[in-house]
């Protein structure tokens, strides 16, 4: 059966019947080690993310979308929806409560998020940086990898400001 890549649920043909799944769909369940790579990879990425903040969080975002530059990951939800505590705290004028709750759910979920990077990357997370906002409601979470993503460049500034390009690692 396929699975819906913006809920991480399972997918059905109009017809009941089950559709074949592909890489990206099976929610990071192919490994770096197996080809995952470009717009594969950022879609497994993406619904992995979803599927985790539904099973620990209890709802998912409207919207994720992942990037990759050089050795840099960023996954951006957008509109993961308010519970009613939050909806509660914010109502009575506590909106950076609601702020801190939701960064000490991310480090609570660190290890979870920094697994899925490493499985689905191939890579080692060296750090986890995580954001949230209120209005508009949008949570960034920022991993650093041991090293550059294959296709994924990046221009850089060394050697006292001397712009040079740091390649496009195309293995």
């Amino acid at each position: 059966m396929a699975w819906d890549p913006t809920t991480g649920e399972p997918r059905q043909t109009s017809k009941g019947g089950s559709v074949d799944r592909t890489e990206a769909d099976r929610g990071g369940e192919e490994s770096a080690a197996r080809g995952l790579a470009g717009g594969p990879l950022l879609s497994a990425i993406s619904t992995r993310f979803v599927k985790l903040l539904r099973e620990h969080y209890g709802r998912g975002p409207i919207r994720a979308k992942t990037y990759a530059l050089d050795d840099i990951v960023v996954v951006v939800l957008r509109g993961t929806g308010f519970t009613p505590l939050e909806k509660t705290m914010m109502d009575s004028g506590h909106p950076k409560r609601v702020v801190a709750m939701r960064e000490d759910f991310q480090q609570l979920m660190e290890r979870r998020y920094t697994d899925a990077i490493e499985e689905l990357t191939g890579r080692k997370v060296q750090a986890f940086l995580s954001q949230a906002h209120v209005d508009p409601d949008i949570t960034l979470e920022v991993f650093f990898i041991d090293r550059p993503l294959d296709g994924c460049g990046a221009f850089e500034v060394t050697d006292g400001g001397k712009p040079s390009q740091a390649p496009v690692n195309d293995e």
